[in-house]
């Protein structure tokens, strides 16, 4: 198990990581069902190049996968792993 001082900086990291309102609101959003970038722009009325950039950081921390389908990239949240993290902070405070 990691040391508490490590605890901290990756509950930490992991609030920053969903504090920005953008990308809180595409976990919210991929919740419910997988979706490709365009429908998450769509939904979500932001343009193509940010959802990629949000994408990409929470992809980075695995807060969400991807799959691909033909053409199309799907995404989709990790609850497992949003659940460990949401505990981490739990137990800490």
């Amino acid at each position: 198990m990691k040391n508490k001082k490590e605890n901290i900086n990756l509950a930490i990291d992991f609030l920053k990581t969903i504090s920005e309102r953008n990308r809180f609101r595409i976990l919210y959003l991929l919740r419910e069902n997988k979706r490709c970038v365009g429908e998450i722009c769509r939904e979500l009325d932001l343009p193509q190049n940010l959802v990629s950039h949000h994408l990409k950081v929470l992809k980075n921390f695995s807060l969400i996968s991807s799959e691909q389908e033909g053409v199309r990239i799907f995404y989709k949240t990790n609850p497992k792993i949003i659940k460990k993290y949401l505990k981490l902070v739990d137990e800490i405070l």
